[in-house]
């Protein structure tokens, strides 16, 4: 589809949602209401964060140059108000990211109910020279290991994702970049009668067979893998996990969710928020018009 074509889709989804959650005296309780809709605002940053524009100026300068036509309100707001407002709407772009995941199909075909993947990522609030003299988050962010990027420590958060075995994002928990994975399951929603798969990070015989006795039942390969006695079960487990690494590489590369520029926690939760949200409803929209679901560059005309 056009790029018109998929604003206007977005933008209905959004809106539609926006005024079954809305409450009857509205969001706000007082002031006049802004030029801006929270509709249209939501809808920007969300295709903004879908197209790669990273921050809200690339936003702002983005919408404002090249589809004033789609948004024309979007003229008579500076982009200290956009930024305020779209950041003010961070819970309840949470919720619009609840009510899209419940429209999209979870449950997996063999189990009935839905397969969750869990893993997490680096968040670098800086870069690791810059580290010591670093300021932001201070007392919040720390060192951690990432094996994956080629280099071993990081200096920021660790995100910890749930996601389900068709590629939506349903959970995300924001910790510092020292704390290990397995304490983090506490943090995400594992109902009763479902089933996990994880990676080897995850591995704690004693942390699931707590989950067991909640009845959520966690698979994880063994933690070491030049010991590994079950090696073709490990092999199948990582095969099943795949759409989560499918996932974070694209909420990396397309989405830039490891470098969110934010400088405090408030704008930080914001930020991640819109561009789960913004994968959600690609991944939606995929869903809807009947593509591959994580074929993104589907959505839009070359």
């Amino acid at each position: 589809m056009s790029t018109v074509d998929f604003l206007l889709e977005l933008y209905v989804v959004i809106d539609e949602d926006l005024n079954d959650i809305m409450p009857p005296e509205g969001l706000r309780q007082r002031g006049p209401a802004p030029t801006l809709s929270d509709a249209e605002a939501i809808t920007i940053a969300v295709a903004g964060e879908f197209m790669g524009l990273d921050t809200d100026k690339h936003i702002y300068q983005h919408f404002r140059r090249y589809h004033r036509a789609e948004f024309p309100a979007l003229a008579q707001v500076s982009r200290t108000s956009f930024a305020r407002q779209v950041a003010n709407l961070w819970r309840v772009i949470e919720i619009l990211q609840e009510r899209l995941l419940g429209h999209l199909p979870l449950s997996d075909p063999l189990l009935g109910s839905p397969l969750w993947l869990i893993d997490s990522f680096p968040l670098r609030v800086c870069r690791l020279a810059r580290a010591p003299g670093c300021k932001r988050f201070g007392g919040l962010a720390s060192f951690g290991h990432d094996p994956t990027a080629g280099r071993d420590c990081f200096y920021g958060f660790r995100v910890h994702l749930r996601c389900a075995s068709q590629g939506a994002c349903a959970q995300i928990a924001v910790a510092p970049g020292h704390v290990q994975d397995v304490p983090m399951l506490a943090e995400l929603t594992l109902a009763p009668g479902q089933q996990g798969i994880a990676d080897r990070n995850y591995w704690s015989p004693e942390t699931q067979a707590a989950l067991e006795r909640r009845g959520f039942h966690l698979l994880a390969p063994f933690k070491k893998v030049s010991s590994d006695p079950w090696p073709k079960h490990s092999a199948l487990l990582a095969r099943l996990r795949q759409p989560i690494e499918v996932v974070i590489g694209q909420l990396a590369q397309r989405f830039h969710i490891e470098t969110t520029w934010a400088k405090d926690l408030w704008h930080l939760c914001g930020r991640l928020a819109r561009k789960i949200l913004s994968h959600t409803a690609a991944r939606f929209l995929n869903w809807r018009h009947g593509h591959p679901p994580l074929q993104f560059d589907l959505l839009l005309d070359a």
